[in-house]
């Protein structure tokens, strides 16, 4: 990388203090299979950027190879991969394994959850990271946050969506615990990677695709084949991803590797976030100058979106003691985040949008 962060001279400094130590330490060479293809350059940039950094802070001798979804192992089965050590790490999301744990869905963000600054705080300072790692534990992983798309659009639509009954009998690709909301509105939820979406909308076998922004969304060509865009992203305000290590594999670590490597994901996160916000804005007005329609979600089908998000946790939390500590413990931290966003940031927000529609 052309840049390098404050961060990335902290590692260098501390982990890997001089090439003298560097030639001290063992080389590694470790796999890192991606649930993301290359086309999405941003996401499956994170993976090309964590094996970058790690390179260079240890003069090459720690080298990780990432591979794209489908080069390696089957894109939504790196959990797998990494339990069973036919990996040594892989690069994903951990809402792909709801179906072996649905409390993983926190560690990449639940509808009308928590924007990315949040999802930090979180993880870092709110207890978030170490009720991670113990789920983690179970599939014998080690969890490391790697990145944020940031606030995900609501998705594209073969048709309009004016009412909430507009839901029932839609066939829609949306992961994680999004599916189980948007059945309780009458939709068919379907979990399929990234390379499977746009053959199956174009085929008809999918009505609708909730996916990430403009940004993938446009090189993923969604457009052509749905016309109708949605906002605003309170589906998913921001979907954090994760680099997981076989926990046999990080036990077997120096401890200057494993600085390096918290400190390389940290890095590729930040620049993950900050792309897709600046590639975001030029994409959508290039999508909306194709002819594609932006539309907002109406009142009533938030609210209904936002109903049926409580029942589906609460529902969740009634069924299982591990889902329920987590939630519990996540609520009362986003609660905390949005009576201080209220306060500050939130609200001068606000006035900046109001101002700037005002003038001229």
């Amino acid at each position: 990388m052309q840049r390098r962060s404050l961060l990335t001279a902290a590692a260098a400094a501390t982990a890997v203090a001089t090439p003298a130590i560097a030639q001290s330490q063992p080389t590694i060479r470790w796999r890192m299979p991606s649930s993301f293809p290359k086309s999405l350059d941003t996401v499956f940039g994170g993976a090309v950027a964590i094996s970058n950094i790690v390179k260079n802070l240890t003069d090459g001798r720690f080298t990780i190879t990432p591979f794209a979804a489908g080069e390696l192992m089957p894109p939504l089965s790196i959990l797998d991969g990494v339990q069973n050590r036919t990996v040594e790490c892989g690069h994903t999301a951990g809402f792909y394994y709801v179906g072996k744990e649905p409390a993983l869905a926190f560690d990449t963000g639940v509808p009308f959850g928590m924007t990315p600054r949040q999802h930090t705080a979180w993880m870092t300072h709110g207890g978030g990271l170490a009720l991670m790692r113990e789920l983690y534990d179970r599939f014998d992983a080690v969890q490391i946050p790697c990145g944020n798309t940031g606030a995900q659009m609501g998705g594209w639509f073969r048709k309009e969506m004016k009412r909430v009954e507009d839901f029932k009998g839609l066939r829609m690709r949306v992961p994680g615990l999004l599916g189980r909301v948007y059945a309780k509105l009458g939709a068919t939820p379907q979990q399929l990677a990234a390379a499977d979406v746009y053959p199956a909308l174009e085929k008809g076998i999918l009505d609708a695709v909730e996916f990430v922004g403009p940004y993938d969304d446009e090189k993923l060509g969604l457009f052509r084949v749905a016309r109708h865009y949605y906002g605003p992203g309170v589906m998913e305000l921001g979907a954090s991803l994760c680099f997981i290590v076989n926990k046999k594999a990080w036990a077997e670590l120096p401890d200057g590797y494993r600085a390096v490597l918290e400190a390389a994901c940290a890095q590729a996160g930040a620049e993950m976030l900050a792309k897709y916000d600046v590639a975001n804005v030029p994409a959508l007005k290039r999508i909306v100058g194709g002819g594609a329609k932006l539309s907002y979600w109406s009142r009533p089908i938030m609210e209904a979106l936002h109903k049926a998000t409580r029942e589906v946790l609460e529902e969740e939390a009634q069924a299982s003691p591990v889902f329920k500590r987590v939630y519990d413990q996540w609520r009362s931290f986003l609660d905390e985040q949005l009576t201080w966003s209220a306060v500050n940031d939130g609200a001068a927000e606000q006035y900046l949008l109001s101002a700037r529609r005002k003038t001229p």
